[in-house]
């Protein structure tokens, strides 16, 4: 007797296969409720097949932790059609043309919707869908579009027609996303619903509208891999059509992207070498939630994968004399002792790093890693011996000056007072060769570059500059300081401050890939890092926090970068240098 299946030789064609098998993309889709539970309708996940993911269904349920847990082993996110989203969820009270709500999935789509926008996953957003896309992300709902615009002419949304066929045509802004992937100024859609998104909110904008001006699709106005639809492309798909075919594949293309990365930057350490979160320590901060005062806590370096900062210890430029010298010594210590507190209150997760070695020890416990760094040497007045203390309390860099000259040395935003370093200035960086406290140059002007470039006896660092024949602003470097750091061993670490970016308009990650680029083809791929300056202003759409630094690594490796080089970049060329000036202390 014959089986209609041959299941012994699927399962033998199959594992045949398995040695060579490269992981194909993983796209969980949200499940719908019905009365017998959880469905999906067929269309979605075949789409996603044969676009080259693997879908898997999930289902609607609100336990967070299961949620964070689903989302560890999914590489993007199709939130799918369905029933209208409950008002009260959105802070609205019901409208009468309100129709059939289900209450099962809406918390779970939302709070699932809000932790994939956090963790940078790939999403699109169907019908329902795209809703849900802008009400969990700050945006509004129509509850029903012809209350909502009783003014237009509206078309049949809400068509009786069969789903796989077109009802109208949508007009798909030139300068979108959408448009990239479909390549046409018109697209034919099918149309089943009465609600539609009212404003996309702060992260979303507009790509495409129906001729009566209903919203039709949404997308990320910040460099990330989001998209909703207000149509049901995976109908067309399920009958055999191929056009539409080109959103399921950019979706799974983008999980590839983002498993991609996520898989990278587990194999390296990753360092952020400039932030300056402790600028915020005097507002009540929670390191350990995802606090919206800071761009830099333990949720957003999970998310990002971050394995280590370093914070500084900023201290403005002021007065010049003994009791100003006192004040700022003591703020000084005060703020190590808020980075040494804030690392104590979080010892399950974070910990306290002075050398490289420490580093990689905290990243193989499964813990974020703090340096502390300093940021201006008017932290030490006229005091020597401060360099010392600092360096014993386990501070790895100072950056001899801020905006305005010291004693030290001149600032790039200076009046040139001492012509390069002082002789205190001098004495400072010979201090800090012997002690092994790295040299930070950032904020320095060129003639303090120069002296101590010439002076120090292991290679200086600028924790955290730009390139500026890209953007042509003091506190840049110029090619002829950028080569001369390398030929020097040193190291530029480029940063996220939107002035520092571009002297026009607003800067983005693809601005920060670009001086990344100029900085590797200058200098060497081995003499360039990351110093995003996080919380001292730094941060531009596609790489606004720590949670979004995985979007560069996606962005540095669609450029051609290498997982080797990416190493380099995210944190070993910096400790290259650390670890020589450790060992001349040692020395």
């Amino acid at each position: 007797m014959s089986n209609a299946y041959d299941w012994e030789a699927l399962y033998k064609n199959v594992t045949s296969n398995f040695p060579t098998h490269k992981r194909r993309p993983v796209v969980g889709i949200t499940g719908n409720f019905g009365e017998r539970g959880c469905e999906l309708a067929e269309g979605y996940f075949r789409s996603v097949l044969e676009a080259g993911g693997i879908p898997v269904i999930i289902p609607p349920y609100d336990n967070k932790e299961a949620l964070l847990g689903t989302l560890d082993h999914i590489d993007a996110l199709l939130l799918s059609g369905g029933g209208d989203i409950n008002p009260l969820c959105l802070g609205e009270e019901p409208s009468p043309a309100l129709h059939s709500i289900n209450p099962r999935r809406d918390l779970p789509e939302l709070l699932i919707t809000r932790m994939a926008y956090n963790r940078q996953l790939p999403i699109l957003g169907i019908c329902r869908g795209a809703q849900m896309l802008a009400a969990a992300l700050g945006g509004s709902v129509q509850q029903d579009i012809h209350e909502a615009m009783p003014e237009a002419k509206l078309l049949k949304h809400s068509q009786d027609l069969p789903r796989e066929y077109a009802s109208h045509h949508v007009s798909i802004d030139k300068e979108s996303l959408i448009h990239r992937i479909f390549k046409t100024d018109t697209l034919a859609v099918n149309s089943f619903h009465h609600q539609a998104v009212g404003n996309p909110g702060p992260h979303l904008r507009i790509a495409a509208t129906a001729p009566d001006g209903v919203v039709e699709a949404i997308e990320s106005c910040e460099h990330k891999s989001i998209i909703g639809v207000q149509w049901h492309p995976e109908c067309f798909i399920l009958r055999g059509e191929k056009y539409m075919l080109p959103l399921f594949q950019w979706l799974v293309e983008e999980a590839a992207s983002y498993a991609d990365a996520v898989r990278v930057q587990s194999h390296m350490l990753t360092l952020d070498s400039h932030c300056d979160t402790p600028m915020f320590f005097h507002e009540d901060i929670h390191f350990n939630q995802r606090d919206p005062k800071i761009l830099v806590d333990l949720h957003k370096m999970t998310e990002g994968h971050l394995d280590a900062s370093i914070m500084a210890a900023y201290l403005p430029q002021g007065e010049r004399n003994e009791d100003a010298y006192k004040q700022v010594t003591a703020h000084t210590h005060e703020l190590l002792d808020g980075i040494e507190k804030l690392v104590a209150t979080n010892s399950q997760h974070v910990g306290l790093a002075r050398t490289p070695d420490d580093l990689y020890r905290l990243k193989h416990e499964g813990k974020k890693a703090i340096m502390m760094g300093i940021e201006n040497g008017y932290a030490i007045g006229h005091d020597l011996s401060l360099i010392n203390q600092f360096r014993k309390r386990g501070v790895v860099y100072m950056t001899l000056c801020h905006n305005g000259d010291n004693d030290i040395c001149d600032s790039a935003r200076g009046n040139a007072e001492h012509g390069g370093l002082s002789d205190f200035g001098r004495k400072v960086v010979s201090e800090m060769n012997r002690v092994g406290m790295m040299v930070d140059l950032s904020h320095a002007a060129e003639s303090s570059f120069w002296d101590a470039l010439k002076l120090s006896r292991v290679p200086i660092v600028c924790s955290h500059s730009s390139c500026r024949a890209l953007c042509d602003h003091p506190r840049n470097l110029t090619d002829e300081q950028m080569r001369a750091l390398a030929e020097a061993g040193g190291v530029m670490q480029i940063t996220f401050y939107n002035g520092f970016l571009r002297t026009d308009g607003q800067a983005s990650i693809e601005d920060a890939a670009r001086h990344i680029n100029h900085a590797v083809s200058v200098m060497g791929i081995e003499h360039v890092g990351i110093g995003t300056d996080f919380d001292g202003d730094g941060g531009v759409p596609g790489i606004a926090n720590a949670s979004e630094l995985l979007n560069l690594t996606r962005l540095l490796r669609q450029l051609g970068y290498s997982a080797e080089q990416l190493r380099l970049l995210w944190g070993e060329n910096f400790l290259r240098v650390m670890r020589q000036a450790q060992a001349e202390a040692k020395a």
